[in-house]
């Protein structure tokens, strides 16, 4: 039996309920594939400055460091505004230091949840499968920044390296799947988006199967709601990856149904965690969806753990449980909506019957 040793950051909010449905999956995915994942828990966030004051303790590094992947819940809420530090540095942190320069955000529409997307059944009835790939560790959220009474400013700033590196990680992506990728800039107005079309343009001469096509980030915004059947793969900055995804959320329906995987070089230990936020103000009422983090799961089994099979049985089971109409509030239209324990049992009991 493989052996896995896993980092856990419960976080903030909903966190603790989303991790704790993903381990349950994981358990029970384990004893069906012949693998046993073994973890330790860590503090990140709030919670762990409300335990030693700042948001990433080094302890927490050094757990994540010795791990084979790190599954995270989320962090953040209202409890740390103002604060000297805030609960989102603990997140931030743990990818620089673990180098995690590549975020994969898939946006699925599964077929039982067309009629809870926003937008119209005949246009999510056409396909609705596109994977971001967005850069995590540089760009503005990282670049120089200062303020005054009566002024602020943030850098954005990029390497051809770090362009090149995270252009990679989307030409491959690309290749396993429909073969096209779209580059998101803003290389009208931009320097660094210049750089970046430049540095993509060259990295696609190493993939000519793949065929590439860049869009301004307005445009791309605007039509991930037009016809988001057009993108297979799509590459983009820090900044742009941030908002173009949490838009491609909403489009499956709910931003509780995505999940994330946070990579590095070869041997680094991934980072896997649900997009959506702490929702302190269902925290503890078990009304958290908890798909998206045992999406999650999922994912790290496949990246991380190469535990493919059981990666595929458990979104076969998310689906499974979906198309018996298991609903969390979030995804209810007019119908009963489960708890977080009611629909992570739904996906157990999927798993347990093998689908």
């Amino acid at each position: 039996m493989s052996r896995h040793k896993l980092a856990v950051l419960p976080g903030d909010g909903i966190g603790p309920e989303v991790t704790a449905a993903a381990l349950a999956v994981l358990e029970a995915a384990g004893r069906r594939f012949g693998f046993e994942a073994v973890y330790s828990r860590g503090l990140i966030g709030g919670a762990a400055i409300d335990a030693c004051g700042k948001p990433l303790p080094q302890e927490t590094v050094t757990l994540c460091g010795a791990s084979d992947a790190v599954l995270l819940g989320a962090v953040g809420g209202p409890k740390w505004d103002g604060g000297a530090v805030r609960p989102e540095e603990g997140i931030l942190g743990i990818r620089k230091h673990l180098g995690l320069y590549a975020n994969l955000r898939p946006a699925t529409v599964y077929a039982p949840l067309r009629g809870a997307s926003p937008l119209r059944e005949d246009i999510v009835a056409r396909g609705v499968d596109l994977l971001i790939v967005r850069e995590l560790t540089g760009g503005i959220y990282f670049g120089d920044r200062g303020s005054g009474p009566d002024w602020a400013y943030d850098t954005e700033r990029y390497s051809v390296a770090e362009v090149e590196r995270i252009a990679h990680v989307a030409f491959k992506a690309a290749r396993g799947r429909q073969k096209r990728l779209c580059s998101v800039d803003k290389a009208n107005v931009l320097e660094t988006s210049r750089l970046w079309r430049r540095t993509v343009e060259a990295v696609a001469q190493s993939y000519p199967d793949v065929a590439l096509s860049h869009m301004y980030v307005d445009n791309a915004a605007m039509q991930l709601v037009r016809a988001p059947m057009q993108f297979d793969v799509v590459l983009t900055s820090n900044l742009f990856g941030d908002i173009l995804s949490d838009e491609a959320s909403q489009i499956t329906g709910s931003i509780g149904m995505l999940p994330s995987a946070s990579l590095g070089a070869p041997g680094t230990p991934g980072l896997y965690e649900p997009i959506h936020g702490s929702a302190p103000d269902i925290a503890g009422r078990g009304l958290a969806n908890p798909l998206a983090a045992i999406l999650s799961a999922a994912l790290m089994l496949r990246h991380s753990l190469n535990e493919h099979e059981a990666a595929t049985a458990i979104e076969a089971a998310v689906l499974c449980a979906l198309e018996q109409g298991a609903r969390t509030a979030d995804l209810a239209v007019g119908e009963p909506a489960l708890t977080t324990e009611q629909m992570t049992g739904q996906v157990l009991e999927a798993l347990g019957h093998g689908h």
